[in-house]
């Protein structure tokens, strides 16, 4: 066994035969969660439609074709628990342009007007976990 693998000590406070599972489990809600907003910016706001709202923000339209795309592919990857680590790290910075480009200015509840950053800032330190914690139970390649 690696240090990646090997079992965590009891006083660790997590408990080892479940804690692949609970990862798994937050690996397939992430990856849902992406796939999601991925569908909703090419079915709904179309990419057409998604880059000119980047625009509108100050930001290169091209920007709302590659989130488009990192949502797709890093939800799709998180699901397969294909290199979830380091694709959980990769897909924080869309939140956090989510939150200083929209949502911040909106206040915290995401039930504001707008959309405050609470969602999208719940979202981030999910991932950060995500990281932390690896691919889990059934993960196709384990990192």
């Amino acid at each position: 066994m690696t240090a990646l693998t090997a079992p965590l000590p009891a006083q660790a406070g997590v408990e080892s035969r479940t804690a692949p599972y609970a990862a798994l489990l937050l690996r397939l809600t992430l990856g849902g969660l992406f796939l999601a907003h991925a569908g909703l910016k090419l079915f709904v706001f179309t990419p057409a439609g998604t880059a000119a709202f980047f625009g509108s923000l100050g930001l290169p339209p091209a920007l709302g074709y590659a989130v488009i795309a990192a949502e797709a592919l890093g939800g799709l990857a998180l699901i397969l628990g294909f290199y979830a680590r380091i694709v959980a790290l990769a897909l924080v910075p869309i939140l956090v342009g989510a939150i200083v480009t929209v949502h911040g200015a909106n206040g915290f509840f995401a039930q504001n007007p707008g959309g405050g950053w609470e969602f999208a800032g719940l979202w981030a330190v999910m991932l950060l976990v995500q990281a932390g914690l690896g691919g889990g139970a059934y993960a196709l390649r384990r990192d």
